[in-house]
């Protein structure tokens, strides 16, 4: 039991605030583009309360992470977004996509760099913060990669639709009430057949692995901590 709740105790704090941030992010962008609906309802805020979803944010990824998986999938509450307040529709529908992404890169950076002031707290503190800022540093690059994935309704998925030429982008925006089921298939239903059939099909590690290394190599060199 206080394996499990040091375990909790270093990734709970990245968690909300990574998920905090990239929900906000949306809404500040689509209210200052001209869509006020996620500030009226109160989703542009650092108050984690408003983003969590009590089953994608807490259940499945503590059931995820207390089972040792090698990778943690979770959601927040979307925040809404009317593209139609938009002021230029397509080209908000993709800031206000990318906006979370970009958010997460940033406290990606910024918990890199903050590895500089580890070594001024005292010990043991010093390394209860330096897994927390670790963990910051990964659950943010993933959900960075994770969302920009061109499934909609995945952030990715959004950005896609508004540069695509519209002969494309048309039929994978009809995809957004499949994707979730396609994400699910990809992610947990490949791997179950491939052990089935004695194949690896678990597309994560280059899917989603790759991509997160590159990047975490290239913030922490730009952070100077390798």
């Amino acid at each position: 039991m206080p394996q499990t709740l040091y375990i909790a105790s270093v990734w709970i704090l990245p968690v909300l605030l990574a998920i905090t941030l990239h929900e906000a992010a949306h809404g500040w962008v689509a209210w200052k583009l001209g869509d006020n609906t996620a500030k009226s309802l109160g989703r542009v805020t650092f108050n984690p309360l408003k983003h969590i979803d009590s089953f994608g944010t807490v259940v499945l990824p503590g059931m995820l992470l207390l089972s040792g998986a090698p990778f943690l999938f979770g959601w927040a509450k979307p925040v809404p977004v009317d593209i139609r307040r938009l002021r230029d529709m397509k080209r908000g529908m993709v800031l206000v996509a990318a906006a979370g992404p970009a958010s997460n890169l940033i406290i990606a950076y910024i918990a890199a760099l903050m590895f500089h002031l580890v070594q001024f707290i005292p010990a043991p503190f010093n390394f209860w913060v330096a897994e927390n800022l670790a963990n910051a540093l990964t659950i943010n690059i993933v959900l960075a990669v994770f969302n920009m994935a061109p499934i909609p309704p995945l952030d990715g998925g959004r950005v896609a639709i508004g540069l695509l030429p519209r002969v494309l982008a048309i039929p994978l925006a009809r995809l957004e009430r499949y994707g979730i089921f396609i994400l699910i298939g990809v992610l947990f239903g490949l791997p179950f057949v491939g052990d089935l059939i004695g194949v690896n099909l678990n597309v994560f590690p280059w899917l989603v692995g790759a991509p997160v290394q590159f990047l975490s190599n290239v913030i922490a060199q730009a952070a100077g901590v390798i």
